[in-house]
């Protein structure tokens, strides 16, 4: 199993999990909450098949990384990014961040440049700001987050359960896209994770990016679901997408926050169409 030793501050190091499979331009895949690098099987199937080296890498404190007490914010997380790309010496490589990892994809555009970026993909995106917006005047975005991060860190299983219930659009999807064992393996994966970090990445979801965005100066493709009750369209993506210069959104319809899952081949090809082109 390949491991990173990465900064950890206060904690040490810290060894960050990766697989790096495949040949041609490197498309590398970052997670969202609370799961892991496994999560994106059905795009890692589709890159390799297509000819592309596929990395995925375990955040810290999820999946098999180490750990540590500390270090769940998205200048930590960017810089873990850096050095995955760094150490396996990546260039013209495409970025494709899912809910939380568009956050890192975009801090990461914004501290450390495109020298190794030729494109970036986000999924399910959290930017630019899920506060209060001319987008979500009512600021509910953050009233959930700050819901969510609560309920966590007094009974992290239930909680991660229920989010997972809307994640899916179980209610609508259940059977059809979405099956009870999906939701099992949703679940293992996000109980599996540290409990600190569980608690501490919550806040991150906050965070302001807005003056980050000017910066990226790479294509972007931003797709979401029309139907994401986690991280609504009109509060995310619309918003994010006229930030960034040149940006191109697609809806998917029907698609809820684990698009990557229930629109597995919708998502596909709309990343193999961007990383062609």
């Amino acid at each position: 199993m390949p491991f990173l030793p990465v900064d950890g501050e206060s904690s040490g190091t810290v060894n960050l999990y990766y697989e790096d499979h495949g040949t041609g331009r490197p498309v590398v895949l970052i997670h969202g909450w609370p799961l892991n690098g496994a999560s994106w099987e059905k795009q890692e199937a589709a890159l390799l098949a297509a000819g592309h080296r596929v990395i995925t890498y375990d955040r810290r404190g999820f999946g098999a990384s180490d750990k540590p007490s500390s270090g769940y914010d998205y200048d930590t997380f960017s810089a873990d990014l850096d050095a995955v790309l760094t150490h396996l010496d990546l260039r013209d490589a495409v970025l494709v961040g899912f809910s939380t990892g568009s956050g890192e994809v975009t801090c990461y555009l914004s501290a450390y440049g495109s020298a190794r970026v030729a494109k970036a993909v986000m999924l399910g995106a959290v930017p630019p700001f899920p506060l209060s917006t001319e987008h979500d005047p009512d600021g509910s975005g953050g009233v959930v987050l700050q819901e969510v991060r609560n309920a966590v860190h007094a009974d992290r299983p239930a909680p991660i359960a229920d989010f997972l219930a809307d994640f899916y659009d179980v209610d609508v999807l259940g059977g059809d896209r979405v099956s009870d064992q999906l939701a099992q393996y949703s679940w293992n994966a996000g109980v599996s994770a540290s409990g600190r970090a569980t608690v501490d990445r919550v806040p991150a979801w906050l965070t302001d990016v807005r003056a980050d965005l000017p910066k990226i100066d790479v294509p972007v493709l931003i797709i979401h679901g029309d139907a994401d009750r986690t991280l609504p369209l009109r509060s995310t993506a619309v918003p994010l997408s006229e930030a960034i210069a040149g940006a191109r959104l697609v809806v998917l319809e029907g698609a809820p926050h684990g698009l990557i899952w229930t629109h597995a081949t919708e998502v596909n090809d709309e990343l193999l169409a961007f990383i062609g082109e």
